[in-house]
């Protein structure tokens, strides 16, 4: 699947780490020196995990004494505060839970930790993962370090900023309708919204139940490919999730030559130019390169955005009421920000008994034929491409209409709708008031091909080189 002439970083890191030519202590405490340094800069890290030092010291002895080492050996990682981790705090970046702490580990959590990861800290986020920007948070916005002054996309801005901020190896977020797609492209970074029920979401502070997935955030494709070898599969604490082999998505994939496809009603919707001007000259690449590229139509596609809010409106008012200030922190209506609020009191009139379901039921209709057309078009291709957002990342402070944010969207929702797989690679970068902007490219997979997706990207990222 990879060339792997061209040693990844993660992957030569971790070949440093399990020969001894880096220690795991040296790993934890260059991140630590990094974080402590600019962290004030970026507003990323809420919480420090304190233990991090004798964790690296142990997981050292284990190479020393000669003992089996894991996947994720020495790697260190930082994690959106909606996934819980024992002893640090699970703000989900609101006062409602500033003061929760975590008394288990999410089954993610524990993947990564089975494997030798050390986790590091808890990282900021849109309040309760609602936002598109990274500026809803209860703790302040987070910035953009690869473009200082722009917001670095949401909800799942710290993850993404973290690794572009060289705080960590790999960061996990969590991804709705574009919240790890969208931070990516923004932050030159690759994302990863797995297919739903690839990764336990048991753990969770979940936005919408029947849309949310875990996933991960790195510098390279190898790096997302191998944490999603060790998160995915099945989970007897998630019910959603299948018990589907789990390939080696770092291999080579021998061989395969994928077919691309391109939705001629997302090319009728680019409207800025310069993200045109990128996603069009990473069409030509893989032209050149001998791939073949068609058109496929999704008829519904306009509709996802439409379809996608009924949907979390009434998932995330349902998912809130045990934010009641009994059991779990404050109460969640008197401590909520803007957004947070109108999704529970939008989700509160939906579910009225008056409407009886009419508008929820109506968009998962809709989430049927969009997932019923996906499946259609990929009998004809392998992978679709697509741009990962509508406009550039807007300034930080810029004030948005909702429906202007809300249309941020509509070229990531429809792979949550439907179910499937996708992320986003580094495209390329533009000019924009004189400042660098990294621009993503979307690919997109059928349910569970995740192989494909990673083969795909790793092509488009060696193009890129």
């Amino acid at each position: 699947m990879f060339n792997m002439e061209n040693k990844s970083c993660i992957k030569s890191k971790i070949e440093r780490l399990k020969s001894g030519e880096l220690t795991c202590e040296d790993n934890v405490k260059t991140f630590l020196a990094e974080i402590e340094k600019n962290n004030s800069k970026y507003n990323i890290v809420l919480d420090k995990n304190d233990k991090v030092i004798e964790i690296a010291q142990n997981l050292d002895k284990l190479r020393v004494n000669g003992d089996k080492l894991g996947k994720l050996y020495g790697l260190c990682f930082l994690l959106k505060s909606n996934i819980s981790v024992i002893d640090l705090k699970i703000s989900c970046a609101s006062k409602t839970l500033e003061n929760y702490n975590g008394s288990f580990n999410a089954d993610c959590v524990k993947d990564i930790i089975a494997e030798g990861a050390i986790v590091l800290g808890m990282v900021n986020n849109d309040e309760f993962a609602n936002g598109i920007g990274g500026e809803s948070s209860a703790f302040g916005h987070t910035e953009n370090p690869f473009s200082m002054g722009r917001v670095p996309g949401g909800s799942s801005s710290g993850p993404a900023a973290a690794v572009a901020a060289d705080f960590c190896d790999i960061a996990l977020g969590t991804d709705t309708g574009g919240s790890i797609r969208n931070p990516a492209s923004h932050c030159n970074v690759v994302g990863i919204k797995p297919s739903y029920g690839r990764v336990s979401r048991y753990g969770l502070v979940d936005l919408s139940m029947s849309l949310d997935q875990i996933g991960p955030f790195s510098k390279d494709v190898y790096g997302s490919a191998l944490c999603m070898e060790v998160i995915s599969g099945y989970s007897a604490g998630d019910a959603t999730t299948f018990d589907k082999k789990v390939l080696a998505y770092t291999d080579k994939k021998e061989g395969f030559k994928p077919k691309f496809g391109i939705i001629k009603e997302f090319v009728d919707m680019i409207t800025n130019e310069k993200i045109a001007t990128v996603f069009n000259a990473q069409v030509e690449k893989l032209k050149s390169a001998g791939y073949e590229i068609v058109d496929v139509s999704i008829d519904k596609i306009s509709l996802a955005v439409q379809a996608y809010y009924p949907i979390v409106f009434t998932e995330f008012y349902s998912g809130t009421r045990k934010f009641d200030g009994v059991k779990y922190g404050e109460l969640i209506e008197s401590t909520g920000g803007e957004e947070v609020l109108r999704r529970i009191y939008g989700g509160e009139i939906i579910s009225k008994s008056e409407f009886d379901g009419a508008y929820y039921k109506k968009a998962l209709k809709v989430k049927d034929m969009i997932a019923d057309e996906f499946e259609k078009a990929f009998k004809d291709v392998d992978c679709i491409l697509a741009p990962v957002t509508p406009a550039l990342p807007h300034k930080i402070g810029e004030k948005m209409s909702t429906l202007d944010a809300y249309a941020v969207d509509a070229f990531t929702t429809p792979s949550n709708l439907a179910g499937i797989c996708a992320a986003s690679v580094p495209a390329g970068i533009v000019q924009d008031d004189g400042k660098d902007i990294a621009v993503g490219i979307q690919v997109m997979c059928d349910k569970f091909c995740e192989d494909k997706m990673f083969a795909a990207m790793s092509i488009i990222e060696t193009l890129n080189k």
